[in-house]
């Protein structure tokens, strides 16, 4: 199949495709001299492995490790590196908590509000009062 049928088959875009290839993620098919490439169920079988690595949370680079561990015989690199994505998981989901927690705080606040009082949202996002702000703040200017 061409590029553009194996993205439609792969539900991708054609520079999704190249992308991953200039990444090492996907090989590129010989050519044949003024031909057009042509791409198999391998390659197509290869993006279904790298869209669900990715949809489990995997990096590309995470995803290209799991690809050099993809003959099967690697349980034990594969496991740990599926270990320290589900303890970033578990980690997200705890922040998470916590963010619903302290948004459900403010809100409650806020219907609470009345007079001439500032609202108790704005407030504490002026004072930057909000429990683990500067914590969650840090982590996403690291990403």
């Amino acid at each position: 199949m061409t590029i553009g049928a194996l993205a439609r088959a792969a539900g991708v875009n054609v520079e999704t495709i190249r992308f991953y290839q200039r990444k090492g993620l996907l090989r590129v098919p010989h050519q044949p001299y003024g031909g057009i490439r042509r791409y198999g169920a391998a390659h197509q079988a290869r993006l279904a492995f790298i869209k669900s690595a990715q949809w489990l949370g995997f990096s590309l680079n995470e995803v290209a490790e799991l690809l050099r561990l993809e003959d099967g015989t690697h349980c034990d690199e594969a496991s740990e590196l599926a270990e320290a994505k589900l303890q970033e998981v578990r980690q997200k989901l705890a922040d998470l908590t916590r963010l619903e927690a302290a948004l459900a705080d403010l809100v409650g606040a806020c219907h609470q509000h009345s007079g001439d009082m500032a609202c108790p949202l704005v407030a504490s996002l002026q004072q930057g009062m909000l429990p683990g702000a500067s914590r969650a703040q840090g982590a996403r200017e690291r990403e």
